[in-house]
C-alpha cells in the first residue's frame, strides 16, 4: 500500500506592482543619482559652508566637469525628476492609491497605542512615505529659485535671501536621501526583500523559486 503524498507547502504570496510604479521608481532612482552628482559639482564651485575655501567634495563624485556643466546636468535632470513626480501624483490620485499609500488617523493611533509590530511597521512606512512628499517638493521649489533667481525672485525673498535659499536646498538633499533609505528599509520590514524587488524587477525574475 502506497504511503500518502505529503502535502505541498503553500506558496508565498507574490507581491505585484503595476508598471507605472516600477517606471516611477526607476526614473526617480536614476534622476536622483544624477542630480546628486551634478549638485556636488555645483557645490564644489562655491561650497555652501565656508565659501570658496570651505569643505570640498572629491571631484570624482561630481558630474559635469565644471560649474556650467554641472548646472546643465542638474537642471535638465531636475525637470525629468519633477515631471516624473507630477505624473505619478496624478496617477495616484486617479487610481485612488492615496487611500492606502499615505498616513491616516488609524496609522497615528497604531503608532501610539498598538502592540502589533507588523501594524506599527505599516504605519511607520506610510509616515515616511508621506514625509517624502513635502521634502521633495521643497527641493524642487528651492531649486527653481536657484535656477532662475531673477524670474522667481519671490522664492528667494521667501527664504530671506540667496544664502538661506542655498542652505535650505542643500539640507533638503540629505534629508530626502535619508527618508528614501528609511522608506526602503521599512518596506523590507513590511514585505521582505520580495516586496522591495518587485518595485524594480519583474515578478518572474525577482521572485523565482530558485532564490
Amino acid at each position: 500500500m502506497r504511503s500518502p503524498t505529503p502535502p505541498t507547502p503553500k506558496a508565498a504570496k507574490i507581491p505585484r506592482q503595476d508598471l507605472p510604479a516600477k517606471v516611477f521608481h526607476w526614473v526617480s532612482l536614476v534622476s536622483l543619482f544624477l542630480m546628486i552628482a551634478s549638485g556636488l559639482q555645483i557645490y564644489n564651485a562655491n561650497p555652501v559652508f565656508g565659501g570658496r575655501e570651505g569643505i570640498h567634495i572629491p571631484p570624482i563624485l561630481g558630474l559635469g566637469g565644471w560649474l556650467a556643466g554641472g548646472r546643465h546636468w542638474h537642471f535638465a535632470t531636475m525637470w525629468i525628476f519633477a515631471l516624473n513626480l507630477l505624473w505619478y501624483g496624478i496617477y495616484v490620485v486617479l487610481t485612488r492609491r492615496w487611500r492606502h499609500r499615505y498616513i491616516s488617523s488609524k496609522d497615528v493611533k497604531a503608532l501610539v497605542f498598538s502592540q502589533n509590530n507588523k501594524r506599527k511597521n505599516y504605519a511607520w512606512h506610510r509616515l515616511v512615505y508621506t514625509l517624502m512628499i513635502p521634502i521633495l517638493l521643497l527641493s524642487i521649489f528651492t531649486g527653481l529659485g536657484m535656477f532662475k533667481p531673477a524670474q522667481f525672485y519671490w522664492i528667494v525673498d521667501s527664504f530671506g535671501g540667496w544664502e538661506a535659499l542655498r542652505i535650505t536646498h542643500f539640507m533638503a538633499v540629505p534629508i530626502a536621501i535619508f527618508l528614501a533609505v528609511l522608506h526602503s528599509q521599512l518596506g523590507r520590514n513590511v514585505g521582505g526583500d520580495r516586496l522591495l524587488d518587485s518595485m524594480f524587477w519583474s515578478e518572474q525574475s525577482a521572485l523565482s523559486d530558485k532564490d
